[in-house]
């Protein structure tokens, strides 16, 4: 069995125990059982010329590069971020175009296929990750890289109509056909990528699963991603600190919405402060018996649009807090900033509302992390929209339609009146299929799936460093 080489916009490094939550988990866990190399950006700018820095660990290596600022700049934020981002979020207003990030972005895969080459050993299996690296196996196999690549992207792919309007859309579908293996978090997703495959060149389905299009031989399929339910169970389950312990006291008599979300145009944001709003309008039996918490640290935070919601949330707050607060009682607490990942989970459990409601999502592990941090005997409800990827797994929850404001203030009075044993069967449900599609069952089914695949040519890995 060949080593698995993971490959990612960035890297978890070995000595920093903060990143070892989410990808990092099933990442490791790969990487364990194969022995292997994780190869991706270092978070430095600097000299790229610069030899890669390598750690390595029982069975496992990191290697790691910077970027140029330049290289950051058109790479990362002006493609990445500014044009690949909003459009696979279904935000093509905030798509902001430019060709030199364009050639910035094929530049930089080009240049990271220059750097792995040298370490790829012959019967090495590569598993790419996400949006930033769309290029990647087509830039390894113009280096004569025959070995088993796959892919999974992290994000939404969004239908023809939206994906076909990216100039360069026809070269990216093109670009992912070298890979082997195409991995999604919803059938939505995976249909998506074909319809929009189709709609450029034309599709050929062998079977159910493997495609040609382009002169290329590929499989798709859906690999919903999960967590690690036990540990964060663990984590919920401890002692609370002083200062949370102090604050579940001063709100024993009052019920606790909670949400936290990276700040960011796609988690619909706005549109939650509105529906609670609606909450507080339509059902006043609530007002003052009740609090909305919102913890939304910021990201991207020089991208004007990132600024502009944050100005927006800013004064929703405010005019709701205006509106509805009484003296001693105020309803909507919005903190933008960032929280310990194992303080989060206690908060999760002791909350008795969870409110998840992307525009769109990918996934959303948060979500899962709340279902798997509750008090089983007790537990509080999810709301969740139907525009994440984990409403096609956990459908327990209150599935609602983050656009309609009165939907999302129903399900909000239900699930804050919800009658115990209705939740603990929910809750129940959507528990037992986090624990069967956990962060480990995610990974190795890939692995496996891409294992099967057979290489593209039987001479394997052929080092040549010549581009065609």
């Amino acid at each position: 069995m060949g080593r698995l080489v993971v490959v990612s916009n960035r890297i978890a490094p070995p000595d920093n125990k903060a990143s070892a939550g989410g990808l990092a988990v099933g990442v490791l866990g790969a990487l364990k059982a194969a022995g292997g190399l994780w190869f991706g950006w270092s978070g430095e700018l600097g000299n790229e010329e610069r030899p890669l820095q390598e750690v390595t660990r029982g069975n496992i290596t990191w290697a790691s590069f910077n970027l140029s600022e330049q290289d950051y700049e058109e790479y990362y934020n002006q493609f990445s971020n500014a044009v690949l981002w909003p459009a696979f979020h279904y935000r093509l207003d905030l798509v902001a175009f430019q060709r030199p990030a364009w050639e910035g972005y094929l530049r930089v895969n080009a240049l990271l296929a220059d750097k792995l080459l040298p370490l790829l050993k012959e019967d090495d299996i590569i598993w790419v990750h996400d949006y930033h690296l769309l290029p990647f196996a087509s830039e390894l196999r113009r280096r004569g890289v025959n070995n088993r690549i796959g892919f999974f992207l992290h994000i939404p792919f969004p239908t023809p109509e939206i994906f076909n309007a990216l100039p360069p859309a026809e070269t990216l579908l093109e670009q992912l056909c070298d890979f082997d293996l195409l991995g999604f978090q919803t059938e939505n997703d995976r249909q998506a990528f074909l319809e929009s495959l189709a709609s450029q060149s034309g599709v050929t389905d062998q079977n159910d699963r493997q495609h040609s299009a382009c002169g290329k031989t590929f499989r798709t399929d859906v690999y919903p991603i999960g967590i690690e339910p036990e540990e964060i169970a663990r984590q919920a389950a401890g002692p609370l600190p002083p200062k949370l312990a102090q604050l579940k006291a001063e709100l024993k008599n009052v019920k606790n919405i909670f949400s936290v979300e990276r700040l960011d145009y796609s988690k619909g944001l706005p549109e939650r402060f509105q529906a609670y709003e609606a909450l507080l309008e339509n059902y006043p039996e609530h007002r003052a018996k009740i609090r909305y918490t919102q913890i939304a640290p910021t990201s991207r935070g020089e991208v004007q649009a990132y600024q502009d919601i944050r100005h927006q949330l800013e004064t929703e707050a405010g005019r709701i807090n205006g509106k509805y607060g009484q003296l001693g009682w105020t309803p909507l607490f919005w903190l933008n900033q960032h929280f310990d990942r194992k303080l989060l989970m206690k908060i999760f459990r002791y909350s008795d509302v969870g409110l998840v409601t992307p525009l769109r999502d990918g996934m959303n592990l948060v979500a899962k992390e709340y279902v798997a941090a509750q008090d089983p005997a007790n537990p509080g409800v999810l709301v969740l929209s139907q525009f994440a990827g984990a409403a096609n797994e956990l459908t327990s929850a209150l599935i609602v339609n983050p656009y309609d404001r009165d939907e999302v203030a129903a399900a909000l009075n239900r699930a804050l009146t919800m009658p115990l044993a209705e939740r603990i069967s929910r809750h129940a449900e959507m528990l037992d299929i986090i624990v069967k599609n956990d962060i480990h069952r995610w990974q190795e089914r890939f692995i496996d799936d891409l294992r099967q695949i057979p290489p593209r040519g039987e001479e394997g890995l052929r080092q040549t460093h010549a581009v065609s």
